[in-house]
């Protein structure tokens, strides 16, 4: 996705539940694969907004809302897709994936830091 640019937002839940967020989004209940993954987040589809929702090997829910971190170290450059990244690594034990729509470029947030 991230040679072609397109955006994604892919949270890999751990040991906290987060089934909040989980809730917020359409139910999936899938297994995780990189075809669906890539189907998800195609532009100009209807579960291409928000985040996915990652819980073992089953995509459980897709176009989830997540919170913005209000890190006022991190970037004015960094868009809305990376502020939820690290939101939700701030107030879980999550590891979220997040694909940059402008540069295509692959980051990773854990524990609200943003690698």
């Amino acid at each position: 996705m991230g040679e072609v640019k397109t955006g994604a937002l892919i949270v890999i839940e751990q040991d906290i539940r987060l089934g909040e967020y989980e809730r917020t989004g359409i139910t999936v209940d899938a297994v995780l694969t990189s075809q669906l993954l890539i189907n998800i987040f195609e532009h100009n589809t209807p579960l291409h907004d928000g985040a996915v929702l990652v819980r073992g090997n089953r995509i459980v829910s897709a176009t989830c809302y997540l919170p913005l971190s209000d890190n006022m170290e991190l970037s004015k450059q960094l868009g809305t897709r990376h502020r939820a990244g690290v939101g939700i690594s701030e107030v879980s034990d999550s590891v979220t994936i997040i694909v940059s729509e402008e540069t295509g470029q692959v980051s990773v947030a854990i524990g609200g830091k943003l690698l």
